[in-house]
């Protein structure tokens, strides 16, 4: 059941996240490149990949899994981003918008996850619900009468 990951605006504008993040901290004081910069990028990029990934899965529940994931780097992109600021290595309104990018996404991904348990939920139900039709058959079959034709037959052997 592979979804289209371009389809999705959450995966646009985090894709778009990435690029900014990119672009942004370049200009780190050489102190941060190696912490928070880092950081920054994998957090990003693992946003996107992590959508990308999910919608390549097979299930529901496999696809919710990744889209957790994706969830727990854009918040903690959220907060690097936001500590990037009060460390005085970025300010100014273009790192506002990346900041204010950052929380859109993650807003955008609690409303993905939530959708999608709500049809993984629904999938378990409908699973459970077939299932014990299923045995509901079974049971319903097994207590039939013999008939004549399903009577062990003996023949005397040679």
């Amino acid at each position: 059941m592979s979804r289209n990951h371009e389809k999705l605006r959450v995966f646009q504008d985090a894709h778009q996240l990435t690029l900014a993040i990119y672009r942004r901290t370049k200009e780190f004081p050489r102190e941060g490149w190696f912490g928070i910069r880092v950081q920054m990028r994998r957090a990003a990029v693992s946003i996107a990949s992590n959508i990308v990934e999910g919608n390549a899965r097979g299930t529901t529940r496999d696809y919710l899994r990744f889209l957790h994931m994706a969830l727990g780097s854009g918040c903690e992109l959220k907060y690097l981003a936001e500590l990037t600021g009060e460390l005085g290595y970025a300010s100014g309104p273009e790192w506002a918008h990346v900041v204010s990018r950052s929380e859109a996404v993650v807003k955008q991904l609690q409303r993905l996850v939530q959708r999608m348990e709500q049809l993984s939920a629904e999938e378990a139900a409908n699973r459970r619900r077939t299932n014990r039709e299923q045995r509901m058959g079974q049971e319903t079959e097994d207590q039939r009468p013999e008939t004549g034709d399903q009577i062990l037959r003996i023949t005397p052997s040679d």
